[in-house]
């Protein structure tokens, strides 16, 4: 147990260390996470489509070199010759495409491709952010659960041993003391089970950090709330449209499939390349026995397709439904995304109520128990209205914690999903967390 009580200790609030802030750790996820590294790797692989599709534009230049042993036997009548010789030639060719549908449809998927490829990796640095912002704010949150339920455990402590020293007195009542005692008993439990959501929280964030975490700086107390901006959702869903990296890439993804049937389309239509050669060679075959050619050569080609056996039309026909299909995905991508989109922008707008409503609830809570506690004093209150007004006030605290992580991970989540969520929002979120 001792290695994972110093890494939870490592999550606390107090101390002189140098805490780890938000934009520190987004850095160290840039650096060590796998799946961001992985996403680079597949952003650079999809760039490349792009010279791979213009390379059929291209000319090609290739030379090629044969040297072989020949024996023959050469039969003149009743005359034979026996000949043991050695022949080399060498070929320098050079093609260029002058008509070719093939090619100039791969050129343009391949742009396609590279521009999805690009859509792709912007998605996963939003997720990324997206991410670090949720793992980190985990980590705090549940470092906080654990404090509370401390407190809460520690509060409960006092009041039983002052509701024993008041039964040993005669002044208080066994029930005072029993109830005391099953809801320390809870707080114990849920101490328990806070240290155990606080291990996992601090793992996943290590897992993403490549590192494990340091003190980290938490969630200010009463951290500002500006006004939504833009406020209207309808400009939210605009920007999505445009902008959401996932969209991108699914319209990106139809290109490629459109550009697919004109490729397979092509099958049926002519070619027409530019082809030029020199050719030095020396008794490459018999009749050419001792002697030595050198041969330029400069023509046109033409290829005509009559019949593949009905692999073209097939092939065609395949490429058409993988585009119907991409259609659909794409419409049902955009839904999906409209949905999160509406999702994040009413948790962003309510969220910034319910912590309003929640930092009353606290003081509420807060003065509420002072005055039951005083009550109980003066007779008018029992010991489980004040256990039930401490339940309350440890209730209305965390939730108040909740709501404010929420809200914050929510207006981030808002930006993602409409594709807008950059640097400078990284900035501004790490503003709301203090040394």
């Amino acid at each position: 147990m001792k290695p994972v009580l110093l890494l939870l200790a490592s999550l606390t609030f107090a101390g002189n260390a140098q805490a780890l802030g938000l934009l520190d750790a987004y850095e160290l996820a840039r650096r060590n996470d796998p799946a961001w590294q992985a996403a680079g790797a597949a952003r650079e692989a999809g760039l490349e489509q792009r010279a791979i599709g213009r390379a059929a534009l291209l000319p090609t230049l290739s030379w090629g070199y044969s040297h072989s042993r020949n024996q023959s036997q050469v039969s003149q009548g009743s005359q034979r010759q026996d000949r043991d010789y050695r022949s080399h030639a060498a070929t320098l060719s050079l093609q260029q495409p002058l008509l070719d549908f093939d090619a100039l449809a791969r050129w343009r998927q391949g742009d396609a491709q590279a521009h999805q490829a690009q859509a792709q990796w912007q998605g996963q640095q939003q997720a990324l952010r997206v991410r670090v912002v949720r793992l980190y704010s985990n980590a705090l949150l549940a470092a906080r659960r654990t404090q509370l339920s401390r407190e809460r455990k520690h509060a409960l402590g006092e009041r039983l041993a002052l509701n024993r020293s008041l039964f040993e007195d005669g002044a208080g009542t066994r029930t005072d003391v029993l109830e005391t005692e099953a809801r320390l008993n809870l707080a114990v439990a849920e101490e328990l089970e806070a240290l155990d959501a606080q291990d996992v929280a601090a793992r996943e964030l290590q897992a993403l950090l490549g590192q494990a975490p340091t003190q980290l700086q938490p969630l200010a107390e009463h951290i500002q709330l500006p006004a939504l901006q833009p406020a209207a959702f309808e400009a939210w869903r605009q920007l999505a449209s445009s902008r959401n990296p996932e969209l991108l890439a699914r319209r990106r993804g139809l290109d490629v499939a459109e550009q697919e049937v004109q490729r397979q389309r092509a099958g049926h239509l002519p070619k027409l390349s530019l082809f030029a050669s020199n050719r030095q060679s020396q008794s490459d075959s018999e009749s050419s026995y001792q002697q030595a050619f050198d041969t330029n050569t400069v023509g046109l080609q033409l290829n005509v397709p009559l019949f593949a056996g009905g692999g073209v039309s097939a092939a065609t026909r395949q490429a058409a439904s993988r585009l119907a299909q991409a259609q659909h995905e794409l419409d049902g991508q955009a839904l999906a995304t409209f949905n999160n989109l509406r999702r994040h922008y009413n948790a962003t707008r309510s969220g910034a109520a319910r912590v309003r409503a929640y930092r009353l609830a606290a003081a509420s809570a807060e003065a509420q128990l002072h005055a039951t506690w005083r009550s109980q004093q003066g007779g008018e209150r029992i010991n489980l209205d004040v256990l039930d007004a401490e339940q309350q006030l440890y209730r209305a605290r965390l939730e108040l914690h909740e709501a404010q992580h929420g809200w914050l991970l929510a207006s981030v989540e808002l930006k993602a999903a409409a594709g807008v969520l950059g640097e400078d929002d990284m900035r501004q979120v790490a503003s709301h967390f203090r040394e």
